[in-house]
């Protein structure tokens, strides 16, 4: 099992929030033990210079080999939170996003890697049972900011 710890800085990330009907797609977040602890749909940081959606798409083509399209406005929020006992702070732009036809839409789940070769699994979760009774869905306070689309 792989330690992760934020980093002592403020981070910006562009994640994207691929539906399937009432379905989320979301990466798993586990503690120290393994142990699942959460999940947040995929994405990453952006680099400086770089535009938010030229960063969401860059990170699900690194990570997934997929051409995403940024399919609506972003919700942003500021993300300040403890992981394993160590403070992290981001600011989050999370948009919508359209997945081209692919085997991920199929599967209830996969297993990705980090563009730092670090693996990581992906799940399709049922939206209204995300922090009631499921999984919590970070970065903290985005599930009262989306919804699934209207079907």
């Amino acid at each position: 099992m792989t330690r992760w710890r934020p980093l002592p800085r403020i981070r910006v990330l562009a994640i994207g929030l691929a539906w399937r009907g009432r379905q989320l797609l979301a990466a798993e977040v586990r503690d120290d033990a393994g142990r699942l602890k959460g999940v947040r749909p995929p994405g990453g940081g952006v680099e400086f210079g770089e535009r938010w959606e030229d960063a969401l798409r860059r990170e699900w083509a690194e990570e997934f080999g997929l051409e995403v399209a940024v399919s609506g406005p972003p919700v942003v929020l500021e993300n300040i939170y403890s992981h394993e006992g160590e403070p992290g702070h981001e600011v989050v732009f999370a948009a919508p996003i359209t997945l081209p036809p692919c085997p991920l839409l199929e599967a209830e789940s996969a297993e990705v890697r980090e563009d730092n070769g670090l693996p990581f699994t992906v799940r399709w979760f049922d939206f209204d049972a995300l922090e009631t009774g499921g999984p919590e869905l970070y970065p903290t306070g985005l599930k009262a900011l989306i919804s699934p689309p209207a079907s």
